[in-house]
Order: C-alpha cells, then structure tokens, then sequence
C-alpha cells in the first residue's frame, strides 16, 4: 500500500515536471521566441548567430546628404574582407599581397588567430583605389572580397547636427509597436536629425556577406560566400539638409581653433533661414552623456542682444529716440564709477550698450503696456520655438529640432511692476532665456524687412532613386513680424554697433565687406558671463545670419567677437574662390 502511494507521487512529481517543462519549451520556441528573459533576447537571431559569420556592408539605415548631395555623417570606406576559413585552405595571398602592399606573411598570422572576418580599411593600414579593389574582386578567391562599407566619421564637424544611434530593444518596441519585423539590433535614433527622422530612416533591408559555420567555425556549405543585397529601389531613404558641408567644417574648426569648451555658433541664410552650420561644444562624445545637449538649442542668458527687442518696441511706440540719456549712470540710475560714456543718444547708447538707455526706456514702455516687451519679443521670434514644424503624412506637428527648448521672458508676471526686475529684463538678464537658433533667426528676420520665417535644416526626404518622397516648404512663424520700417530702423542702430568709432563691433570695420550685429555679455550670477554676439552681413544686401555665443566663461575678451569675424572672412574668400 505504501509502495503504491510512494509509486503514485513519484509519478505525479514526474508528471508536474515534465508539464514545467513542456511549458518551458513552449515559453523559448513558439511563446516568447522574439523577447525571451527579462532583457527580451532574441532566441531565434542568437540562434542564427551562433551558425552564422557575417560582415555587414550596410545595415540599410536611411542616412543624410548636405544641400550639394555630399554625405554628412557618414561615408563609404574601401574595405579589405578576409574570411576565417581560408587559413584551411590554399589560396594566392601574394597577389593579394602585390595589390594591397600588405604583406602575404603578415595576412597569413592574421589569419591563424581569426575566428571571426577580418575586416580592413585605413585604421588597419590598407588604403584602396578603386582599380585595386576591382583588381582583387577580379581574382575571385572564395571569401576575399573589397568592398564599400557604410561607415560613420568619427571626427564629422555635423556630428551634434546628426545625432547619435544605438541598439536599444525597449525604445524600439515602444516606438514602433506595430514593426515586428524589425530586428532587435535595430538601431534607432537618440539625438539630433537621427531622431527627428528616425521612422524614415529604418531599414528596409541589410546588404551583407555571410557564411554559414558548425562548432568549430568550419564552413557547413562549402566555401561560398552568399552576398545579401538591398534590391528595393526606393529604400534606404536620404535626408537632404541644408547643411554646406564646406562651410560647417570650416565653422567648426574656427569655433574650435579659439578653444571654447561650451558654446558654438548657427549660421542662416539670411534669405531663407536654412541652417548652412551649427556648432556646439563640447563636441558630440558618445560615452558622455555631458557632450549630448546641443546648446544651440538651449535657451541662454542673452544679455545686451535683447536690447534689440527695446529697442523695436520703442520705435513702434513712436517714443523720441533722439533723446540725450546719462550713460555715467548704471541700469537703476545710480552713479557709476567705471563707466565714461558720458551723455549719449538713443542710437549710440545701442551702437555702445548703454544700459541706463534701455532700462529707463523699458520703464517707459512697460506703464504704457505691460506685456510691450514679450510682445516684441514675440514679433522677432523670441518667444517660441523656432525649428521647423508642421504636417508629415501622419504627423500632425513633426519637428526638425526634437531638442529645441521653449525661451522665456518672465518667470512671474508681478516683475513688470517691479522696477529692478523689468530694468534686469530690458538688457536680457532676470528670467530672459533665448536659444542661439532664435537669436541668429531674429537677425535674419531684421535682415529680410521683418518677415519672419521658420528655421529649416532639412529640405527634403528622398528616394534611393533620387526621387522626392516629401519636400519640407517654407513656413512663416505664427503671429506678425515687426513692421519694414521698424525692420529699417533696426538695420541702421544694427549698422552703427559696427560703424561708430566706440561701438561695439567695431572690429569689423576691417572686413571686406559691412556687418550690423549686436553683442552681449550676460552675467549668470556664478562668477562667469555668457559672451555673444549675433548680426547679418553684408549689410547692404544680407546673405548670411550668424549667432555666435561663448558659455560660461570667465575671460574678459570676446571670442565670441572673434570667432564671428573669422567665420564672416572666411566665407568671403571661400565665395571669391568659387567665383574664380
């Protein structure tokens, strides 16, 4: 009877385990195949893994081209691949050898310790024209091969433009929920452009050379390499930007010749407001998390710039410019002993940055309106977001600058009542945050008679083909734009900033050609200053608006002053060349 029972249990236990694991295998090949764990591996992928050796050529992931179709982020690198199992076989390494001028010894060692391809381009010490490499394609050795491969610069002036991309199962599945096919090594967009156009640019299709191994890493089909191609002609898609590459490597390599460790620079066309450069810094590190803000997309302290707002307000308000104002006093009108200015006008406490001008005309605008000062902001584009927005087939608001933050002018409305705060206000300090973007797309808004547009830094998407699959169009800001005659009376305070024999851009004079700016020094209330400054040249017939700001510094000179003279110069004699 106790036999039994024991017989009984014994069996039921085995019974139980066996349903655990018939359960169990269910779970790994047919339930949770695709997300098995609690980090969602892929068993089928790792399973052909396993079997597989491959180099991927492309993994078919849409990339960007400049305004000249150049590429931006990315390049085909010539590439010398030598598959493990020859080290099992005879094959001619010394014709490889007289192609490459690597030596047949050298390849033969690499080899001996391969268990994976060997995959060889400049890094490795072998640089191939494009006659070698169908020289070697030619001799049809089973798994060597020359080939282009999509490769990322790692030094690219664009790289915070870009952006960064990752392998991240989780971000995939939340975004596209509805993608099964998609691989979990899909990569997927973290910052920038990859981010904004991140759906666009998912692949379609791998191109690949692969083989087929057992245990030990020998070929199970022979020695045939299969080549895996994209056939589909419309996939990968290009984003064309706006970008000149010329001059975006030209912009960074100025912003990083004067050593600045936070800051950089937006060059627009001052016709269009498409980004031609951008440049932040620290330059774009993948391990730091620190280097991944692109601070032209951050609202700043932008000090005395803001005046440019006053000073539009005040214009509009019909207030007499041609009034004489006490510079020897400071922003609250008290006496100050570092200032020698002296008696000014309307025009030169611009062309200087007199700060007692502006608060006390800021004063005067604010018991006439209260909301005059975000409301001229508004009209130069300083209270919104300035990037590119609107409808993308299913979108209903895309955006081109997914990282662009929203400026401020006042933190709390009781301010404009308060004397020190609206005097702080008027010469862009208190609560006054403007991103570069802004700042350079309002000089470019003054330039163009007061119209105000959106930034753009994509054109268009295209085909593999080379056909449109969409066109971004122009598209004004929401809300008017100042009026064309405050735009006039702008240019010419912008204009004297230059032209006056203290003002502050007076450097420029040298250039070939007229500038009109602003500058700015921000205090941050932490021992440093943020150094600005922002303008359109040539003045008479603008063509380029630039922001230039250096962040958190402690230095009394403006690289800021210097980093716009060089890039302004630079992109005069680049034009003269062009025209030679």
């Amino acid at each position: 009877m106790i036999m039994k029972k024991r017989m009984k249990w014994t069996g039921a236990f085995i019974f139980i385990c066996m349903l655990v694991l018939i359960a169990r295998l269910a779970d790994i090949q047919l339930i949770n195949t695709e997300s098995f764990g609690g980090e969602n591996v892929n068993l089928i992928e790792e399973s052909v893994g396993q079997r597989t050796q491959e180099v991927m050529i492309d993994d078919g992931r849409g990339r960007f081209v400049d305004r000249n179709l150049l590429p931006v982020g990315n390049f085909q690198e010539p590439k010398l691949v030598l598959f493990p199992f020859l080290k099992n076989i005879e094959w001619p390494k010394e014709k490889l050898a007289q192609i490459t001028g690597y030596s047949a010894f050298a390849l033969k060692n690499m080899l001996e310790d391969a268990d994976k391809p060997l995959i060889m381009g400049s890094a490795e010490g072998i640089t191939l024209t494009e006659s070698q490499m169908d020289t070697i394609n030619d001799l049809e050795i089973p798994g060597v091969f020359a080939i282009y491969q999509q490769a990322k610069k790692k030094d690219e002036a664009a790289n915070h433009i870009i952006g960064i991309t990752g392998e991240s199962p989780d971000v995939l599945r939340e975004r596209y929920p509805d993608k099964k096919e998609l691989s979990s090594k899909t990569q997927v967009g973290f910052t920038g452009l990859e981010k904004a156009f991140d759906e666009f640019l998912l692949p379609d299709a791998e191109t690949k050379l692969l083989y087929h191994v057992d245990g030990d890493g020998n070929p199970l089909f022979g020695i045939n390499v299969k080549y895996i191609a994209n056939a589909n002609p419309f996939y990968p898609v290009s984003v064309k930007t706006t970008i000149d590459s010329r001059i975006q490597k030209m912009a960074d390599a100025i912003v990083t010749k004067y050593g600045i460790k936070k800051g950089g620079l937006v060059l627009l066309d001052a016709e269009t407001s498409e980004v031609l450069a951008m440049v932040s810094k620290p330059a774009l590190e993948r391990s730091d998390s620190g280097s991944h803000t692109n601070h032209m997309l951050t609202p700043q302290i932008p000090g005395s710039v803001f005046k440019t707002v006053i000073a539009a307000a005040a214009i509009e308000n019909g207030l007499k410019l041609k009034n004489s104002y006490n510079c020897q006093l400071d922003m609250y009108g008290e006496h100050d002993d570092d200032s020698d200015m002296g008696i000014l006008n309307f025009e030169r406490s611009f062309a200087r940055s007199c700060n007692y001008t502006f608060t006390t005309t800021a004063e005067e605008l604010i018991k006439k309106d209260k909301k005059t000062i975000e409301e001229f902001a508004g009209k130069l584009g300083l209270t919104e977001k300035n990037g590119w927005s609107g409808n993308v087939f299913h979108y209903n608001q895309f955006r081109q600058f997914p990282e662009e933050k929203s400026p401020s002018i006042w933190d709390d409305p009781r301010d404009k009542g308060a004397f020190r705060a609206v005097a702080q206000t008027a010469i862009g300090q208190k609560n006054v945050r403007v991103t570069p973007l802004a700042a350079a797309n309002m000089m470019a808004t003054i330039a163009r008679g007061g119209e105000k547009k959106q930034v753009k830094i994509a054109d268009s998407i295209l085909y593999k083909n080379g056909t449109t699959m969409f066109e971004f169009p122009d598209q004004d800001m929401e809300g008017d734009g100042i009026s064309p005659y405050t735009a006039s009376k702008l240019q010419h305070l912008l204009r004297l900033v230059v032209t006056d024999k203290d003002g502050t851009g007076r450097r420029f004079q040298s250039l070939p050609f007229e500038v009109s700016g602003k500058s700015g020094t921000a205090e941050t209330g932490h021992k440093t200053v943020h150094k600005w400054f922002a303008g359109y040249f040539p003045s008479n017939n603008p063509k380029y608006a630039l922001a230039v700001v250096e962040l958190d510094t402690q230095s009394e000179t403006s690289s800021a002053n210097s980093i716009f003279y060089d890039v302004a110069a630079e992109l005069s004699r680049l034009e003269n060349a062009s025209t030679r």
